[in-house]
């Protein structure tokens, strides 16, 4: 089975609730979408600094 459709047990052994799964979810897509937007930043700088070295010389 994936981990997500296997219950989560929380630290005093009762299972999460459906909100909390939600929240957590939500949290890990808000990182994974931010470290996805600072990659693409990056990306784009470095190619910007390509065209222009390219049109300086």
């Amino acid at each position: 089975m994936s981990e997500e459709t296997v219950p989560q047990q929380g630290g005093t052994g009762q299972p999460k609730g459906l909100l909390q799964q939600m929240e957590e979810l939500m949290a890990a897509l808000n990182a994974d979408l931010s470290a996805l937007d600072a990659d693409l930043q990056a990306q784009g700088a470095a190619e910007r600094e390509v065209v222009e070295e390219g049109q300086a010389g």
